[in-house]
């Protein structure tokens, strides 16, 4: 599957070749071979997006909220149309598992178009509130800054709720997985979004990223990545006083309580954050465990890596593919090395690829225990499938293990007894807390606490953060 418009950039309305003649190549990174090529936009592209914009935003600024869940219906009837297509070019820009890519990764973009659909139904913009009036209005031009791991996700729960709060936007989606975000972009224009309202350039996040963040006519930006490049967003941002909305990195804790089945929960401990290859920021890569079942639980995990089947995305038999890129690849080896260097216990996996993958970016779904908080496997982000067992001797230790970090997206507690579970969830430092592994609610909060972020995505959150509140007083009763 490929877009006939990947050298093109979506702008006002049109498919536009773009100013200069930079091209990339995209890898497919289960074969390591470029499949497409894109071109790489500058900053003069970038002003024309912001431009487009900026004049489409006073009349769609305007528009009745009715208009915009008609408009956001379209897109997601469009959606459905391209599901297939989509979940396909995820496979090969990302290297995710094809069932993978339907059932998770275009789904994610499909439930958000649905969550956000049925919270602008429910939204209300105006609010009395004694003589007067609380109003909720769109902010301005969005520069909307996407990553690589989860594209569709990241994208719709971003332009989504901006449409829907009468918001314009500039998406600029990851470079390494950028096929997705093009079909998207022709999803949104077949279901009628007028022109200047989307626009879509592709580039670097050092060329493009960080002009926009910069951009004087930009009012917001949303950024999902690495938090490393998130600092560098906000500096930017900052001299034109804008928003700044960021997702950024996790090193998410999960704790065993000594009352969960143990069996049960480390084999969906382990399953968690071995999913799309590790690549999560959510996932939960550190695993308490009670001191006393430390072995146990390091059996459990063991099998459960053994019975991990990687290899050919297109394959209906694997459970992971291999990691986006060759730099993300060698990370995560230098990272397990580390593990290994630190004296952790090497239980699954290790060094290398799996015996039989020479090529392609697969990596050895691997398990440390007798991991210590101040190791680096512990504090780090690895962002591969790489789990570490850490064990732990009272409740209040686990806490403070888990909050001891500088992170604070995600958190997870396991438990037979609901009462306590939850007294532990209220006491972790993190944005979103999964109790007994909740299904993920697209309805809930979804943004990090600490260095993992600020501002919150999904549903009627995700709307309320795209828009300005104005107090108009003497409205009257």
């Amino acid at each position: 599957m490929q877009s006939d418009n990947a050298l093109k950039f979506y702008i006002d309305g049109q498919w536009v070749m773009p100013s200069g003649a930079g091209r990339m190549d995209v890898i497919n990174p289960a074969n390591e071979q470029p499949f497409m090529q894109i071109a790489t936009g500058s900053t003069e592209d970038a002003d024309l997006a912001v431009q487009a914009a900026f004049e489409a935003f006073p009349t769609f600024s305007q528009t009745s909220k009715s208009e915009r869940l008609e408009l956001l219906r379209n897109v997601l009837r469009c959606y459905n149309d391209r599901y297939e297509d989509i979940a396909q070019a995820v496979t090969r820009e990302l290297g995710a598992p094809l069932k993978f890519s339907r059932e998770a990764q275009a789904w994610a973009g499909q439930i958000h178009l649905e969550s956000t659909i049925a919270a602008l139904e429910a939204f209300s913009f105006d609010e009395h509130n004694g003589s007067s009036m609380i109003t909720w209005e769109p902010i301005g031009v969005c520069a909307l800054i996407t990553p690589w791991n989860w594209p569709l996700n990241q994208i719709v729960c971003k332009v989504a709720p901006a449409l829907a709060a009468g918001c314009t936007v500039v998406l600029k989606p990851s470079e390494l997985a950028p096929l997705s975000a093009m079909i998207f972009a022709e999803v949104l224009e077949e279901a009628g979004v007028p022109k200047g309202v989307f626009n879509l350039i592709n580039g670097t996040g050092p060329v493009v990223g960080q002009y926009l963040a910069g951009h004087p006519r930009v009012d917001m930006v949303s950024f999902t990545g690495s938090t490393r490049a998130g600092i560098i967003v906000a500096k930017t941002a900052a001299e034109t006083v804008k928003r700044v909305a960021q997702e950024l990195g996790g090193k998410s804790a999960n704790i065993m309580l000594a009352d969960a089945d143990l069996e049960d929960a480390v084999i969906k401990g382990v399953e968690a954050c071995f999913s799309n290859s590790g690549q999560s920021c959510d996932a939960p890569t550190r695993l308490l465990v009670p001191a006393e079942r430390h072995a146990e639980a390091l059996g459990i995990a063991k099998r459960v890596a053994a019975d991990t089947r990687v290899g050919d995305p297109l394959s209906e038999d694997v459970d992971m593919g291999p990691v986006i890129s060759q730099q993300q690849f060698d990370k995560i080896q230098a990272l397990i090395g580390v593990g290994v260097d630190e004296g952790a216990i090497l239980v699954a996996g290790g060094l290398g690829k799996p015996e039989g993958l020479d090529i392609g970016y697969y990596v050895k779904p691997t398990i440390f225990g007798g991991v210590t908080p101040e190791m680096t496997i512990a504090r780090e982000e690895i962002f591969g499938p790489v789990l570490s067992i850490i064990p732990y001797d009272t409740e209040a230790d686990a806490v403070q293990i888990a909050n001891d970090s500088i992170y604070g997206l995600a958190a997870y507690v396991q438990g037979g007894i609901l009462e306590r579970a939850r007294a532990v969830a209220r006491q972790l430092r993190a944005g979103a807390v999964y109790v007994n592994y909740a299904p993920w609610d697209t309805h809930a909060p979804f943004g990090g606490y600490k260095q993992s972020g600020n501002g919150r995505e999904y549903s009627h959150w995700g709307i309320r953060d795209f828009m300005e509140v104005k107090g108009i007083v003497g409205w009257g009763t």
